[in-house]
């Protein structure tokens, strides 16, 4: 069996577009790959399943992973995880955001705040990390040093609150709380653009609360 440490980190960058508020915008998303040569966890296989499915290269998925309910992060989430015959699972707080892709369906399951994920040896623990959208979720990966934030934070502040379901004080509270806390050496995985870290983001806390955003 795989050990500790085992684990790696693949990252996918696709194109497509985000829709929400009668708006559509061209985005580029990352698409993470946690595991080992034999089994894997994909967090928001976004705008291109079969893309998805080639970096997975075979292995077994153990789960599909969403961070929020977004479309941009949800509309081909179904059609990968049929196609490599994983589950998908969201926050609940996210189901009308699910709901407005798959009209009358939901996940194969819920994701739970605190709720631990394994793979190849690795752990994922699931924090809730609401204001971006009600149900957006982090996944920290301990041994791996890794933070996988979603649309929560990015370098250079917090995700978007502007538009429905959002809020600002709430995505400050849950950076503050369940992210600035982790070690500052903790690299941030996010779901777009680059990473970045714990430790560099931190200081900066106080100027995005000056500009509200």
């Amino acid at each position: 069996m795989p050990g500790q440490g085992r684990a790696r980190i693949d990252r996918v960058t696709t194109s497509g577009t985000f829709s929400l508020d009668g708006g559509t915008w061209e985005v580029e998303n990352n698409v993470w790959i946690v595991g080992d040569d034999a089994e894997a966890i994909v967090i928001d296989p976004a705008h291109d399943a079969g893309a998805a499915a080639a970096a997975v290269a075979g292995r077994t998925v153990a789960a599909v992973l969403l961070t929020h309910g977004h479309d941009d992060h949800i509309r081909h989430a179904r059609e990968f995880a049929d196609t490599v015959g994983a589950p998908v699972l969201l926050h609940p707080a996210d189901l009308m955001l699910w709901d407005a892709v798959y009209p009358g369906t939901v996940p194969d399951a819920e994701i739970a705040d605190g709720q631990v994920f394994t793979v190849a040896g690795t752990e994922l623990t699931a924090l809730h990390t609401p204001g971006h959208s009600p149900g957006s979720v982090s996944f920290h990966a301990e041994g791996l040093g890794t933070v996988f934030t979603g649309d929560t934070l990015f370098a250079g502040g917090p995700g978007a609150t502007g538009r429905s379901y959002s809020d600002f004080p709430t995505i400050i509270d849950s950076i503050r709380t369940r992210l600035l806390t982790l070690p500052p050496e903790t690299v941030v995985d996010t779901g777009h653009g680059d990473p970045t870290t714990i430790g560099t983001e931190a200081p900066h806390l106080q100027e995005w609360i000056d500009r509200g955003h």
